[in-house]
């Protein structure tokens, strides 16, 4: 307040007896509460209060100022005189503020004089202060309130967070434990300390991940990461994922001109460097992309692969696509001079169970979804005549018989005329008989011949009365040749030598000696038959 203000309020006169003077103490309120400063006066005997009021001494002025508020109503909202006229002289100011703060003194008058107090009251305002350690705290750390008035009157305090009540000046903090914090005196909730904030700092929690569902092939997709956290999560703190493997960093990530195999399950992950329960990094719920296509990669498998008249085939058309096809179409080209084709069927097989020549052509299949359709690649189906089949099988197997048989029959054929050969194959034996008993000094007309001994019997032992066979000279190497390879077309003889009787030979010789004992050329050598 920049003037003296001066409170008089005027109450019934009184009377008292006694010294003059004014007894005041010294108050400290918190700014914004009510406070009473405690005065009491006397007077000498004979005398009646006819008016009090109280004044501020301004420092500037040095001297206090006096302002008649009688008009002033009774019980004023900012000041109430709450004595009487006779001994009390409290005031009470309510809503105390800063400008309140200084000295106060008292004064009456009476009906033969006026006074003064001597020593003014002095009033200090002060501030509820709360404090909050840490004021920083990561989840899960210990929270201490504490609240300073600055006056030494006591008083009872509560606290409060964001307007809600705190149960407990000391606790553990949860990221719900973030806020204003304030402390009040009870019964005066009005009176408050400044709000002082709670930071409590805690690793990602609530990670999602935003993207679109469904996309067709060749379109594009953003991923768009988001996290409660503090502090918040920083660019470089997001990164994508797909199946378990990264893609890139970064809060948003968008992928262009897709494809099937971007289908997958996506997650992201946050980082603030602050850990939970050991876990820094938080993943979000997976989602999943699912890449829309049209049919693609058409094939037609045929089964089985080579038919025969009159035997069953089975095509398959097989395809890629996103949904899946849900109908396929049979079309059959009979002769490439067609150019349209003709529909036989519909479904992802086509059976035919017996095939014939109308059958035969060019296949393809055709392949729909909610996106659109495409054809496969065409196939020929060709047929063979089934006795063709039924009648190769013998006419190998025959074939093949006469041939083991033609084989074996040469073989045979060799065989018996290499034996023929060994059995035919003469022994060629030349043999110069002479005279036993000749003279060895020169040779008699000696009868030469050849002899091929019978192979299937042994060649007897000559007779004892045989002559001597003695070899035939050594011919040259051209000789033998020549005689052998001649000699499967000459037969020089046939000779079977039997044994001749000792006694008959030796009666033939003796008789033979007798009729001419100088003929040695009458001489039975041997017997030939």
């Amino acid at each position: 307040m920049e003037s003296l203000i001066l409170i008089i309020l005027v109450i019934f006169p009184g009377v008292r007896g006694g010294d003059w003077g004014v007894t005041s103490g010294d108050q400290c309120a918190l700014r914004g509460s009510s406070v009473i400063i405690d005065c009491q006066y006397d007077y000498p005997s004979g005398r009646w209060v006819t008016s009090v009021g109280w004044s501020k001494l301004l420092p500037a002025l040095g001297r206090p100022g006096h302002f008649i508020l009688s008009q002033l109503p009774l019980n004023s909202a900012y000041f109430n005189y709450v004595g009487n006229y006779w001994s009390d002289c409290r005031l009470r100011i309510n809503n105390v503020q800063h400008d309140d703060e200084g000295a106060y003194l008292f004064n009456f008058v009476t009906t033969i004089n006026r006074w003064t107090s001597k020593r003014a009251a002095r009033l200090s305002v002060r501030e509820l202060t709360t404090v909050v350690e840490p004021s920083t705290v990561t989840e899960g750390g210990e929270v201490r309130l504490s609240c300073v008035s600055g006056c030494s009157t006591p008083v009872n305090l509560l606290w409060f967070r964001d307007g809600q009540p705190v149960p407990q000046p000391r606790f553990q903090a949860t990221r719900e434990d973030a806020g204003r914090y304030y402390c009040a005196v009870q019964g005066q909730e009005t009176v408050r300390s400044a709000p002082v904030a709670l930071n409590v700092q805690y690793a990602p929690r609530k990670v999602t991940l935003s993207m679109t569902p469904s996309v067709i092939k060749g379109g594009a997709v953003t991923f768009s990461c988001s996290s409660d956290a503090n502090p918040p999560v920083p660019q470089s703190g997001y990164s994508l994922h797909k199946d378990g493997h990264l893609i890139g960093s970064g809060q948003n990530h968008t992928v262009s001109n897709i494809q099937p195999p971007h289908s997958g399950l996506y997650s992201c992950l946050a980082w603030n460097n602050i850990s939970r329960s050991g876990i820094s990094r938080i993943n979000s719920t997976q989602l999943h992309l699912d890449v829309l296509y049209p049919p693609e990669n058409m094939s037609i498998s045929m089964d089985p692969l080579d038919v025969v008249e009159g035997g069953s085939m089975n095509l398959s058309c097989s395809s890629a696509a996103n949904p899946a096809a849900h109908s396929y179409t049979w079309f059959r080209q009979s002769a490439p001079s067609l150019s349209s084709m003709l529909r036989v069927g519909s479904g992802p097989l086509l059976t035919l169970p017996s095939v014939d020549a109308s059958h035969t052509g060019l296949y393809l299949c055709t392949a729909r979804n909610q996106l659109g359709e495409n054809n496969s690649t065409e196939v020929m189906l060709t047929m063979r005549k089934e006795y063709q089949g039924e009648q190769s099988v013998p006419v190998l197997a025959g074939i093949g018989v006469c041939v083991f048989v033609a084989l074996l029959l040469a073989l045979l054929l060799c065989w018996l005329k290499q034996r023929t050969r060994a059995e035919k194959k003469p022994t060629v034996f030349d043999f110069r008989l002479s005279e036993r008993g000749s003279s060895s000094s020169g040779p008699s007309d000696s009868v030469y011949a050849n002899i091929q001994p019978n192979i299937r019997q042994p060649l007897p032992s000559p007779p004892p009365a045989a002559q001597e066979i003695t070899p035939l000279p050594q011919r040259s190497h051209h000789e033998q040749e020549a005689l052998v390879s001649n000699e499967d077309d000459v037969t020089y003889a046939t000779v079977t030598i039997k044994p001749i009787n000792s006694t008959h030979h030796m009666n033939s010789r003796s008789r033979a000696g007798d009729d001419d004992d100088d003929d040695d050329d009458s001489v039975i050598y041997a017997s030939l038959a």
